[in-house]
């Protein structure tokens, strides 16, 4: 086999590792807020790959270092916009759609930034590709929002993250501006994983700081969110981006990520009858359990003062006089 079929089949994989990590994702976001549950899951994952790759990243280069950092960048401010936009849109299958486009937007991104050249089944598939995202995940139409306006520019940057991450993961040769050529190293998959995770991580993690309440989650942990968080974070995070690197790693073509599409027909397959379910619902699900869990605890504190008021007023020490 190929290095690029083996690169196809991983790729496959990653689908259904994606599919699997929106099931850990939806029940996590749920029970605490999502900048914060996101920083948890990339940490815990970066975390996790720096320990296997702990020999091989005192290897690296700092130019390979400088490369393997704005790769995580570039994925974390896509997972920030991609993030906001769950939080805003009122519609899943409609954000499913729109962050799905990111995948057919890789080979334009790749030829009109890097002069990539693209075959031209990639040209044919990618309208195919677009109609076929959109009957799946429209069920009911599409409606403008301002929402939608975070996941066109996720979309747009995790198409750039792709790319970047390819050519990180891939042996290249390069004019720089003095007009030499240059070999750029490739960076091995683990410690690129390793390192993009965690400044994914790093970067929610400020994000989340700036913007979100801890105490509420902090203060009710369970361990079903636990499991969650972990869940997601070694299987659908770390699991799931290490074959992706690998996978590139082992094609330097862009072209390959239309495999990609896959990923909204594992979700529609594995959660269908869920999506339609959050998507009657509006979303940003975590501010109304915090507002709902507020309004319970309020309603017990005015029980408990009721039901002492009525111990008082019953008291038979009110019928003496002083």
């Amino acid at each position: 086999m190929s290095d690029t079929h083996k690169s196809d089949l991983l790729l496959v994989v990653v689908t259904l590792f994606a599919a699997i990590s929106w099931m850990f994702s939806k029940e996590a976001v749920l029970l605490m807020p999502p900048l914060m549950f996101m920083a948890a899951r990339f940490l815990i994952a970066g975390t996790v790959l720096a320990f296997f790759a702990r020999r091989a990243l005192m290897k690296l280069s700092l130019d390979q270092l400088r490369r393997s950092v704005g790769v995580g960048l570039v994925f974390g401010t896509a997972m920030t916009c991609w993030v906001m936009g769950l939080v805003h849109i009122t519609s899943l299958g409609e954000g499913a759609f729109l962050t799905s486009l990111g995948v057919v937007i890789v080979p334009i991104i790749a030829r009109l930034v890097f002069k990539e050249a693209q075959p031209p089944s990639t040209w044919l598939a990618i309208p195919i590709a677009v109609a076929g995202l959109a009957f799946l995940s429209l069920e009911n139409g599409f409606r403008p929002e301002a929402g939608q306006i975070f996941f066109v520019i996720a979309a747009t940057i995790f198409a750039l993250y792709f790319n970047l991450n390819t050519r990180a993961a891939n042996q290249r040769t390069v004019i720089n501006r003095q007009g030499k050529t240059v070999e750029k190293h490739r960076v091995p998959a683990l410690p690129l994983t390793a390192i993009a995770l965690l400044t994914v991580g790093m970067l929610t993690l400020i994000e989340s700081m700036i913007m979100e309440p801890w105490r509420p989650t902090l203060n009710n942990l369970s361990p079903m969110l636990v499991w969650w968080v972990v869940a997601s974070a070694v299987i659908g995070t770390a699991g799931r981006f290490l074959l992706q690197t690998l996978a590139q790693s082992l094609s330097a073509n862009s072209h390959g990520v239309v495999i990609l599409v896959l990923e909204p027909v594992w979700v529609a397959l594995l959660l269908w009858p869920d999506l339609r379910r959050i998507d009657r619902q509006p979303l940003g699900s975590f501010e109304q359990t915090d507002q709902r869990e507020t309004t319970e605890s309020e309603n017990r504190i005015k029980e408990v003062d009721r039901h002492r008021l009525n111990q008082y007023i019953s008291s038979p020490l009110q019928d003496t006089g002083p």
